[in-house]
């Protein structure tokens, strides 16, 4: 009996073994490997777009460098003058005319509706505007939603309210970047010692990971480990 426990009790830790760090590894490898492939993909494009260029603009050509590698100097050119164009007021009403159109197309307007949405969630990501992590209870007393503190309710709605109200941002899952504006009495609100940053993971996978999980923990100990050297 005693020895089928030991054996049992081997075999559990041998799978905790392997599930903690098979995990760990996919957390740290997964997003270089990504990274790595979209580069490349990129790159790949960026080189083929030279063929879309008239032959007395390929600059490549003209100086007579491979056109391999130099396509990223076409994107860097392309995305300055088309940054320089869409700032303006004139390019504004352009870029909002054409996005306009874009939208009306049946089912092309979901797919750049949600790329659009993807690429604000990857360079505008609002989590800087965050300045603190709370539980509330939401959306009824006795069910608890994390909600970003983004600042004190100001003016009449303060004004108008018997207590400090503060206002938050409740995060959808597993797309964070929506989500509901409340205004929350202070007093309601429960004040957590979670990072945003952490807290965007919790609510990204669903509460698979959080900030005391060995998988997580493990990833934060590498890149602190990588850093400091």
């Amino acid at each position: 009996m005693t020895a089928t426990l030991e054996k049992r009790t081997r075999w559990q830790r041998l799978k905790h073994f392997l599930r903690v760090n098979l995990v760990a590894g996919f957390l740290f490898l997964a997003p270089i490997v990504v990274t790595v492939f979209i580069l490349r993909v990129l790159l790949n494009w960026a080189d083929n777009a030279w063929r879309l260029v008239p032959d007395a603009l390929r600059i490549p050509e003209k100086l007579g460098i491979p056109e391999t590698g130099t396509g990223i100097l076409l994107v860097f050119i392309v995305l300055l003058v088309t940054g320089i164009l869409v700032r303006n007021y004139v390019g504004k009403a352009v870029a909002r005319a054409i996005e306009k159109a874009i939208l009306k197309l049946p089912g092309v307007n979901r797919f750049y509706a949600a790329t659009n949405q993807l690429f604000i969630s990857v360079f505008k990501s609002p989590a800087k505007e965050f300045k603190q992590v709370v539980l509330i209870e939401y959306p009824r007393p006795g069910l608890y939603a994390l909600a970003f503190v983004t600042g004190i309710a100001v003016g009449e709605i303060q004004r108008k309210t018997r207590e400090k109200v503060l206002n938050v941002f409740v995060p959808t899952t597993p797309n964070p970047t929506s989500g509901f504006y409340l205004m929350v009495p202070q007093e309601d609100t429960i004040k957590l010692d979670l990072s945003v940053e952490d807290a965007f993971k919790i609510l990204i996978s669903g509460g698979i990971l959080n900030p005391e999980s060995p998988e997580l923990n493990h990833t934060k100990n590498l890149k602190t480990d990588t850093s400091s050297n």
